[in-house]
């Protein structure tokens, strides 16, 4: 028996779930174009806590996505994921973000391609198979004509989240399909999280760090000309 709270940030999509041995409790998320984990996170978890009839210490484990992803979003959501596993000595568990989207859909056969946007042409991106196990680690990639020629050559490639936009006026195979409104959520972190808990595979808290994947690039302010 588990209870685990999972908390999604990666992307513009805020959301939190609690789910027990893998069947979602109650759920709250909000994906209106902004990133606003820093004002709705803490009461998307108040409130599922309460829908679930749970208070924080009751909860088993926190699981959180651990990335790639939005600088910010992630460490807003690795933070608060911290907090709560120090505050109420709990295990703290992290689930590849691009995994977990993968989830989102399901196919009999073929290529499921999710990815995330980052910057200009470029997306963080993994391969899937059918059964959702991965073929191709996590790249970061900028994106042409040719790319993922040698899946599509093949195969049905799925491609979802939010840097799939990127790919569909440039990627023009007829194996090629776009699936739209799909985001990293805490609904398929439910039995990732389960799974993870059944084996213990737990992170150190103290230590744990986002998979950011790229370094965060700080554009410094250009300095003012002295005036006299």
């Amino acid at each position: 028996m588990s209870t685990i709270l999972n908390i999604e940030t990666a992307t513009k999509n805020c959301s939190v779930c609690i789910a027990k041995n893998g069947e979602i409790l109650a759920i709250k998320e909000l994906n209106n174009g902004n990133y606003s984990h820093a004002e709705v996170l803490h009461p998307f978890i108040v409130d599922v806590l309460k829908e679930a009839n749970l208070t924080s210490d009751k909860i088993d484990a926190v699981a959180v996505s651990k990335g790639p992803g939005s600088y910010t979003g992630l460490r807003i959501g690795v933070s608060a994921a911290k907090g709560l596993c120090f505050a109420f000595d709990k295990p703290l568990i992290s689930i590849d973000t691009l995994s977990s989207l993968s989830y989102a859909i399901s196919i009999n056969m073929g290529i499921i391609v999710p990815m995330l946007d980052a910057r200009r042409m470029e997306v963080y991106a993994a391969i899937f198979n059918e059964e959702h196990k991965k073929i191709r680690e996590i790249k970061a990639e900028i994106i042409d004509e040719n790319s993922f020629s040698e899946y599509l050559s093949d195969h049905k490639v799925y491609f979802l989240g939010d840097g799939a936009h990127k790919c569909k006026e440039i990627i023009k195979h007829k194996n090629a399909v776009f699936i739209d409104n799909k985001f990293p959520s805490a609904k398929e972190m439910a039995q990732l999280s389960f799974n993870k808990y059944k084996i213990s595979d737990f992170e150190n808290v103290a230590y744990f760090e986002p998979f950011y994947l790229k370094d965060f690039i700080v554009i410094p302010e250009k300095k003012k000309k002295p005036t006299f």
